[in-house]
C-alpha cells in the first residue's frame, strides 16, 4: 500500500543525497535507525516506491553514506595540483588527514553508526563498499610511483599494501572514534606515526619507527 504524502512532499525528494540527509537526520534527532522502508517514507511523506528508485534498502543508504564520504575525499585530494607528485607515503598521509577531517564533519552519525547502537560487529557490514573503495585507491597508490619503488628493496605486494592500509585504517578509526582531545589531535599524530610505520616496513628500517609507534600507543592507552 502506498505510503500517505504530505502536500508537495515530492518536491522536496531531489535525489538521493536528499534522502541520505533525510536518514541521517532521523538517526541523529531520534537516537535509532528506521525501523523499515515504509516507516521511514511515512516519516518523510514520500512514496515507497520513489523510494526504490534510488536505493533498494535501508542497509544500502548506511553503505552509500561512507561511499559519499570516500568520494568526497578524494574529489577534495584531487583538487591540490601537486598530489600526483606527491611519494606514496605522503599520498596516503593525504587520505587518511582528507577522510578524517570528513568524518569529524559527521562525527554524530559516525559515532552512532559505528559505536552506539550496539551492534558490534554488524556495524561494519556498513563499509563493504567503502571498503573495495579504499584498497583499489590505495592500490593504486602503489602503481603511481614506480621509479620510487625500483629504487628500494621490495617486501611487499599490492593487495599486501592495501589490504595492510585497510587494517590500519581500522585502526586508526576506533581511535578516532574514542579520541577526546582537543580537535582529535592525538588522532592525527597517531596517522603521521601508523603511516611513517608503514612506509619503513617496505624500506629496510622498521625497527625505530615501530618503537616510536608503540610508545605512542602505550601512552594513551595505558597511562
Amino acid at each position: 500500500m502506498a505510503t500517505t504524502k504530505r502536500p508537495n512532499a515530492k518536491k522536496k525528494l531531489l535525489d538521493e543525497n536528499q534522502i541520505i540527509t533525510l536518514y541521517m537526520d532521523y538517526v541523529l534527532e531520534k537516537n535509532k535507525a528506521p525501523e523499515n522502508v515504509y516507516l521511514f517514507c511515512k516519516e518523510h511523506g514520500i512514496e515507497e516506491s520513489e523510494f526504490y528508485t534510488f536505493f533498494g534498502s535501508l542497509d544500502a543508504i548506511k553503505q552509500e553514506i561512507w561511499v559519499k564520504f570516500f568520494e568526497n575525499a578524494i574529489v577534495t585530494i584531487n583538487i591540490e595540483e601537486a598530489y600526483a607528485g606527491y611519494s606514496e607515503k605522503n599520498k596516503l598521509l593525504t587520505l587518511y588527514f582528507t577522510l578524517f577531517e570528513i568524518f569529524t564533519l559527521n562525527r554524530s552519525y559516525i559515532v552512532y553508526s559505528l559505536k552506539e547502537n550496539k551492534e558490534g560487529l554488524k556495524n561494519l557490514q556498513a563499509l563493504k563498499a567503502f571498503r573495495k573503495q579504499f584498497k583499489d585507491f590505495v592500490g593504486g597508490i602503489m602503481n603511481s610511483n614506480s621509479e620510487e619503488k625500483e629504487n628500494r628493496v621490495k617486501k611487499i605486494t599490492k593487495p599486501v599494501f592495501a589490504e595492510g592500509a585497510w587494517i590500519q585504517f581500522l585502526f586508526i578509526l576506533k581511535f578516532w572514534l574514542d579520541d577526546t582531545s582537543k580537535g582529535f589531535e592525538k588522532t592525527d599524530i597517531l596517522i603521521e606515526k601508523s603511516v611513517n610505520t608503514s612506509a619503513d616496513l617496505m624500506d629496510t628500517k622498521p625497527l625505530e619507527s615501530l618503537l616510536d609507534l608503540g610508545k605512542f600507543i602505550w601512552k594513551e592507552k595505558f597511562n
